[in-house]
């Protein structure tokens, strides 16, 4: 039996020691449990069929990676994760005026012939948009997404990985470094302690770069800082409220105990600083208050801040490093690594085990983030 070792715990590593150790391998998971891990921070929105982004091998993964999830939670519930974090609730994208609202509804039904899964597309009046999420004003109709979902990353992930745990698989938590003969990788070190494997797959993440630099590889890997306002709303049920999507890059959604999530700042250049700062709180409650005047009334719980990771021109890379030998990496999953990474996870365990892919890894080269010295 060949033995595997993912690199980095988040939403993609985890996924990936999941679906390894349920085939039956021998599999050994890795995180130094940095703070502003991505995956932990965020609250994930399942509804990738009203992007406006034309990049084709991005949206088949957001598109493979929201069909993926019911499946997945489903084998997840069935050896005893119920806290998932995961809830089918809807979405609705919001519009002040009918001549948006309507080609975004033609866009949604255009897009529901070859992707099924997203559900009933219905036009919402002002009225009917309000009763699903009274926090908002009285200016914007809807277009609703019936199979949109939301994810809360740290369940899911744990969720995860607890299952993984129950397949054989172990976790080990302290700070890897690569260890190689000739160009063949041979495992790890870590913890004072040598962790030997056929396979090791690198899934760190914003943090990712760092271990495969002494290989003499250069991985253009980027971080963009998130800052994610929680807040809660007295006395009312929010558990089935569905997602909003405002016409701009904001978002609120909602879960238990009146939990409300309103996001996110994108900031680039702060290296790993994760301090929440009132700039990046004043920008998110501004953009909210200007749809969702009824957040006004709410009780702000907490800011959590996470560091996304980004490869060139916004796409994912996967696959194996060319001149090594036995080393996977995976990347680059940027602000849609919630809905994408459990899918994707899927299809690496597959790829370290050389069982056949749905994924055509060749738009994923990861040549196109690298360069040997």
């Amino acid at each position: 039996m060949n033995t595997y070792i993912v690199v980095g715990a988040g939403i993609l590593g985890a996924s990936t020691a999941y679906h390894l150790a349920k085939r039956g391998a021998r599999v050994t998971l890795i995180d130094r449990n940095d703070s502003g891990q991505a995956t932990k921070a965020g609250a994930g929105i399942i509804c990738p069929w009203l992007t406006n982004r034309s990049n084709k091998p991005w949206y088949r993964l957001v598109t493979e990676g929201a069909k993926f999830y019911p499946k997945l939670v489903e084998e997840l519930e069935a050896v005893g994760e119920t806290e998932t974090g995961y809830s089918q609730v809807g979405a609705i994208n919001i519009f002040s005026g009918e001549d948006r609202l309507h080609k975004k509804v033609e866009l949604a039904k255009e897009r529901q012939k070859s992707t099924p899964e997203m559900g009933e597309v219905t036009k919402l009046s002002v009225k009917e948009t309000k009763e699903l999420f009274p926090l908002l004003s009285d200016d914007y109709a809807s277009v609703h997404i019936s199979g949109g979902a939301r994810v809360n990353g740290s369940e899911i992930c744990y969720a995860l990985i607890r299952s993984a745990k129950k397949y054989g698989a172990s976790i080990v938590y302290g700070n890897a470094s690569l260890m190689k003969e000739k160009d063949t990788i041979t495992g790890v070190y870590v913890n004072n302690q040598k962790y030997f494997a056929d396979r090791v797959i690198v899934t760190g993440g914003a943090w990712a770069k760092e271990l495969v630099e002494p290989l003499g590889v250069k991985f253009n890997v980027t971080s963009q800082k998130a800052q994610i306002v929680h807040l809660q709303v007295p006395n009312t049920d929010t558990s089935k409220w569905p997602v909003v999507m405002p016409p701009y890059n904001q978002y609120m959604l909602t879960f238990k105990n009146g939990r409300v999530v309103v996001g996110t700042t994108y900031e680039d250049n702060v290296h790993f600083d994760d301090e929440v700062t009132a700039h990046g709180i004043h920008t998110i409650l501004d953009k909210a208050l200007r749809v969702a005047p009824g957040i006004a009334n709410t009780t702000y719980l907490e800011t959590k801040v996470g560091f996304r990771p980004y490869t060139p021109n916004s796409l994912p890379v996967l696959g194996s490093i060319p001149r090594f030998e036995g080393l996977i990496v995976a990347n680059g999953l940027g602000a849609s690594g919630l809905t994408s990474g459990p899918y994707i996870g899927d299809q690496l365990a597959k790829l370290a085990l050389g069982e056949e892919t749905h994924i055509d890894f060749k738009d994923y080269d990861v040549r196109n983030a690298i360069r040997l010295e």
